[in-house]
């Protein structure tokens, strides 16, 4: 595949998952896929069966999710993509109880291709941002009560 080709398939892949298809996954990942970031929640399967329950988690806590694509780079069997993820948490995430406060996360993520699938990911997700705006960890200046 060309590296356009490769950053469409990735624009796909978001876009199925805004808009709640998880099971489009079987068309664009492979099974043996492999994640080289720390998990989401801890007891999620491996390979793309693990990667639709994370999908499944979020989409459920936060059902009106969108990601938006800032910026895509291709070369070879890899393309990077700076994104934002915006959404209302309005279901549970593990530990995690509905706030019903919007979200923004911020990612750089790097998927490897090949034969038309995703198989590798690498990521870089501002968490700690994320868990502050549920409330979960202190922003600065906050006292605890």
């Amino acid at each position: 595949m060309s590296t356009e080709e490769n950053k469409r398939l990735i624009r796909r892949f978001y876009q199925e998952i805004d808009e709640g298809n998880v099971e489009a996954m079987a068309d664009l990942v492979a099974e043996n896929y492999q994640d080289h970031s720390p998990p989401a929640f801890p007891g999620l399967a491996p390979g793309r069966e693990g990667l639709k329950q994370v999908f499944r988690l979020f989409s459920e806590a936060a059902p009106d999710g969108t990601h938006t694509i800032e910026d895509q780079v291709a070369e070879g069997d890899k393309v990077a993509t700076r994104l934002t993820a915006h959404g209302v948490h309005e279901g549970d995430l593990p530990g995690i109880p509905a706030t019903g406060k919007p979200v923004t996360m911020t990612a750089t993520v790097i998927h490897r291709i090949e034969k038309g699938k995703v198989v590798e990911k690498w990521s870089d997700r501002d968490l700690f941002g994320f868990l502050q705006q549920l409330g979960v960890i202190p922003t600065p200046g906050e006292t605890s009560g």
